[in-house]
């Protein structure tokens, strides 16, 4: 075949998939007007643009339109300004700067200010996740998101101007330097919101944990890689089991089992082969009821010695796991025994026909939410319980298993009813399994 032929069969392709997504109504259905309230103004600070990165999935939605529970939502926000930190083979931070008319600038100080020598936004979007950084020993992604934060705070002292800051998953790799964000934030009266896009999924079924409920016993399961996916598996488990009886009261100890350790752990009469079969389950009804394969439900571990379970005490004496099973990044599952109730409560989180991309979209209006009241949904004390969580686990891993004791954990907070945040599923009656996924950065409008 002719290179001349060959080019034309590929542009002929890229004409059919670009006309099928232009003739999608969902993609291009009528929308709402827009929000006549005044449009803030926010400052993206992300470590890279490309490509279904974390900073592309929000822009995504805050440069365009938002669908959230089967409307397209214009959120009321104008990004005005970006600092990357890195530009890889695939970005899209210097054509989309140009595209869209938004500054990229050299420093976050300047990216703030919009050029100028004082703070000129009234938000900030830090998303210090993906990209080239290297590991530390005990095996954490070391993303800068401190050093952003202490650069914004930095420019917020000058200005002596204060305004919301959201965070993109847990608030560091370290637990002194999560402190430290947290406490500075406080201190300063910087509303402050952070954590994990998945516990805004849908919940299928749709249950509610019982308020001021005892449990007995509680499992978050996935199927992504060790400690970046654990953290979403434990915002799970938090955004059920915090709104128990008391509230979350802190944890006491926490150790991780992987390998050859897990795989005798898990036929031992320790295992909770029950709750693991009830997540499953609930994951296959899902499944099924999306009409997709089904995931087998088996009582035996899972050969793949990449499964691992994290065990943690929380003080007061409740113990919860959280289960990395087989690999699927789709895999969010929930399951809880309660006292003196018989039947668990089970059911698995659903991302979307796009799989997590989704899952930004209520993530983005939760935080639209936040930038414009300066109150987050849902504290971000889970977050910093997460942030502490993952350091302890991942030091009990480089320990052989060792259990660590965390009196830094030692810490309570209750949390208020956030549930009209979640979606419900009715977006996946607009986009569905085959609505073409965008490939470039063309955000709805």
């Amino acid at each position: 075949m002719s290179h001349d032929r060959a080019s034309r069969r590929t542009f002929l392709k890229i004409g059919s998939a670009l006309a099928a997504l232009a003739a999608s109504p969902a993609w291009f259905a009528p929308v709402r007007g827009a929000d006549e309230k005044p449009r803030l103004k926010v400052a993206a600070i992300f470590t890279e643009l490309r490509h279904r990165s974390h900073a592309y999935n929000f822009l995504m939605n805050m440069m365009g339109r938002c669908l959230f529970r089967g409307e397209w939502l214009d959120l009321g926000l104008d990004v005005v300004s970006f600092y990357a930190d890195q530009f890889p083979k695939n970005d899209m931070a210097r054509d989309v700067s140009k595209r869209f008319r938004v500054p990229l600038y050299k420093t976050i100080d300047e990216a703030l200010c919009v050029g100028g020598k004082e703070l000129a936004c009234d938000a900030v979007l830090l998303v210090g996740e993906h990209g080239d950084y290297p590991d530390n020993a005990l095996g954490q992604r070391m993303y800068p998101r401190k050093a952003f934060f202490d650069q914004i705070v930095r420019t917020m002292r000058r200005s002596q101007r204060f305004v919301p800051v959201f965070n993109d998953k847990h608030l560091s790799y370290r637990w002194d330097w999560s402190k430290e964000m947290y406490d500075e934030a406080r201190d300063l009266k910087i509303p402050l919101m952070a954590g994990s896009s998945v516990p805004l999924g849908e919940r299928r079924p749709m249950l509610e944990m019982p308020a001021g409920g005892a449990i007995d016993t509680a499992l978050s399961m996935h199927g992504g890689g060790l400690e970046s996916y654990d953290f979403h598996a434990f915002e799970v488990l938090e955004s059920f089991i915090e709104s128990r009886r008391g509230g979350e009261s802190g944890i006491a100890g926490v150790q991780l089992i992987a390998g050859e350790r897990f795989v005798e752990y898990a036929q031992s009469s320790a295992w909770p082969a029950e709750l693991v079969n009830i997540a499953l389950a609930a994951e296959n009804q899902a499944a099924m009821e999306r009409q997709t394969r089904p995931i087998a439900t088996t009582s035996r571990p899972h050969p793949d010695v990449g499964d691992h379970a994290i065990l943690i005490e929380h003080v007061g004496g409740l113990r919860t796991i959280l289960h990395k099973h087989g690999k699927s990044s789709d895999r969010w599952n929930f399951v809880a025994r309660l006292k003196n109730d018989q039947a668990p409560f089970h059911t698995a989180i659903i991302n979307g026909p796009w799989g997590n991309f989704n899952l930004f979209s209520a993530l983005s209006h939760a935080i639209a939410h936040f930038f414009k009241t300066s109150k987050s949904p849902y504290p971000v004390e889970r977050t910093l319980l997460a942030s502490g969580l993952l350091d302890a686990a991942m030091r009990s891993h480089a320990a052989g298993g060792k259990v660590i004791e965390t009196p830094e954990l030692h810490f309570s907070y209750e949390t208020s009813d956030w549930s009209r945040f979640r979606e419900t599923g009715s977006s996946w009656k607009v986009i569905t399994a085959g609505t073409p996924q965008p490939t470039t950065f063309e955000p709805r409008r």
